[in-house]
């Protein structure tokens, strides 16, 4: 739904998630670790450290997994902000956030819902029913998706063949599809997970979704490689050796490729069975 309030969709979230309510300027990553993996109070309900946008987005999404909650923050310094959040008590508030990264599929903790559950328990039983309770992942990880709005891999709209706002449009629906793709194939293939493989399906879905079809040498371009070298680009995001897999990538893209060709004409999500093969 969007609204007229700027910070509703995020006030919204926060109250799911209070790791939102913690200023990742101002907050230590201790102070993350109690509220994200403890449950504690973020002692705040400040959300200054946002500027929200009327025309941010909360939607649940089907996919062929099954339903996925999907945010679209209009403001990129919401975004960065959020993603620095979540990450926090793992990668410490400071961390930056890659000017190439506009999306992310997130796992939280709700712990919401586990209060809300706990409350129906006698006090003295609470204890025994948080650990029979939380046996169960999907009782308290919620799946989020989280996205931005601006040019995809931060590719400028010549160099992707599009005016700014045609570049725009098809940069939404790639990386929706994208991140779509990373919690289809997460919930789907969860003891088949490979980064820079996965990387390369969710962004030949986030193409074939937007286009009807695949140009391999646009995900070499979102990837920063051109002429069968690294130049510099979002590859740099999933390895430190980005030099040494250039050749790796380069073939499996090729291989994606002719999957794709052989597969003929099928529905976008269609393609992740074939392409995890």
């Amino acid at each position: 739904m969007s609204n007229k309030d700027p910070l509703c969709v995020i006030r919204q979230l926060a109250e799911e998630y209070g790791l939102l309510y913690l200023d990742p300027d101002k907050v230590d990553i201790d102070t993350y670790k109690a509220v994200v993996l403890k449950g504690a109070d973020p002692g705040t309900d400040s959300l200054d450290h946002f500027e929200g946008d009327e025309r941010d987005v909360l939607e649940v999404v089907d996919t062929p997994a099954g339903p996925v909650k999907a945010v679209t923050l209009w403001k990129r310094h919401d975004f960065e902000v959020a993603m620095r959040d979540f990450f926090a008590a793992k990668n410490g508030p400071l961390a930056e956030i890659p000017a190439t990264q506009g999306a992310a599929m997130i796992t939280v903790f709700n712990w919401n819902r586990i209060n809300s559950h706990l409350a129906s328990f006698p006090e003295e039983e609470r204890g025994e029913e948080f650990r029979r309770f939380t046996q169960v992942k999907s009782n308290y990880i919620d799946n989020l998706v989280v996205l931005s709005v601006g040019p995809y891999s931060h590719i400028d709209a010549s160099l992707a063949g599009h005016s700014e706002e045609e570049w725009l449009l098809y940069s939404d629906k790639i990386r929706r599809n994208h991140e779509l793709t990373h919690f289809i194939c997460r919930r789907l293939y969860p003891d088949n997970i490979d980064e820079i493989r996965d990387e390369l399906i969710a962004d030949t879905i986030g193409l074939y979704s937007a286009y009807g079809s695949l140009d391999p040498d646009k995900i070499r371009l979102f990837l920063g490689i051109k002429d069968g070298k690294y130049i510099g680009g979002r590859l740099e995001n999933y390895t430190d050796d980005t030099a040494g897999i250039t050749d790796s990538v380069n073939k499996q893209i090729d291989v994606i490729a002719a999957k794709v060709e052989k597969a003929g004409k099928v529905e976008p999500f269609d393609l992740i069975p074939i392409l995890m093969e």
